[in-house]
């Protein structure tokens, strides 16, 4: 388990990253769109800190966060955006499509779902130990892929973690206008075993994520993580439709790095994000400078 001065580290650099990505947008630098997880940072770096080797995660159009836990270089995901040749996929998989060792993301609303399980089950027949961990929103259980996902995780055992990040709105459609009935339920209706948790606590995302990795590995068989989440953010770029005390509400009472914040001595902390702030703007500054891909 991280110490409380790395899990701050991991989630101050996500949050770094995704401002400077909104702050920059209207400049030009970027291609496409993109989607931050401003306020979500906690759940990326609780679920992804218990990765083994070998472990494959799948991550979705909101997955700069999933992929810097990971331990994504951001040099290489800031070139993505911008198109150039550095990028993580060579500057042509942008925001929503990256795939870097064992990490794949996919824009497409519960595109990734069928395919980690299907690769989860293909470690299980290679004898492996490798698990998958497959992030999903609360949107995207409209799909009715996910079901057939789940159906197929379930009667095949195939060793994966579904964790779905409930922030309530998928893009501008609140979850109680789209999401009938109990999300949890969705899991148990398929005999997968279900725990959720309401917080933005990287401590306590940390071991509900530990306690729901260990009964995948350790039964070969699919759990599910529901994390009740807040997004700060806009769906995308400038497309939210809630009041601003709205967000206000949300960043005062969710925001997991002001909560985690004063488990750090306060020197320390500042010296930490001095530093990571410095290393953000670097790795801006240089893959502002990199070559676009040849023709």
């Amino acid at each position: 388990m991280l110490d409380p001065t790395s899990l701050y580290r991991s989630m101050f650099r996500i949050r770094r990253f995704e401002e400077t990505v909104l702050e920059n947008f209207p400049r030009g630098v970027f291609f496409g769109t993109t989607h931050t997880c401003l306020g979500q940072e906690a759940n990326a770096v609780g679920v992804l800190s218990w990765l083994q080797a070998g472990d494959i995660v799948f991550s979705n159009h909101r997955g700069h966060g999933h992929f810097l836990a990971y331990g994504g270089d951001p040099r290489a995901l800031f070139a993505e955006l911008m198109g150039r040749s550095t990028g993580v996929c060579g500057g042509r998989g942008g925001s929503q499509h990256l795939q870097w060792r064992n990490f794949y993301s996919n824009g497409i609303q519960g595109g990734i779902v069928p395919v980690a399980t299907g690769m989860a089950l293909a470690e299980k027949r290679k004898g492996a130990s490798a698990v998958a961990v497959a992030f999903l929103g609360d949107g995207t259980l409209g799909e009715g892929v996910v079901y057939e996902a789940l159906n197929l995780a379930a009667l095949w055992q195939a060793p994966i973690l579904f964790v779905v990040e409930n922030n309530h709105i998928a893009q501008t459609t609140p979850t109680a206008q789209g999401v009938a009935g109990s999300i949890p339920a969705r899991f148990n209706a398929f005999g997968i075993p279900v725990s959720e948790l309401d917080s933005s606590d990287v401590l306590e995302i940390l071991s509900a994520a530990g306690e729901a990795l260990h009964a995948v590995r350790s039964q070969c068989a699919p759990r599910a993580l529901v994390i009740h989440t807040a997004r700060f953010g806009p769906h995308s770029k400038s497309d939210d439709t809630r009041p601003p005390q709205e967000i206000a509400r949300l960043r005062q009472a969710r925001d997991p790095l002001r909560i985690h914040a004063p488990r750090l001595a306060a020197d320390a902390r500042a010296a930490l994000e001095a530093e990571i702030e410095a290393q953000i703007a670097a790795a801006f500054r240089q893959a502002l400078d990199d070559p676009y891909p040849a023709a």
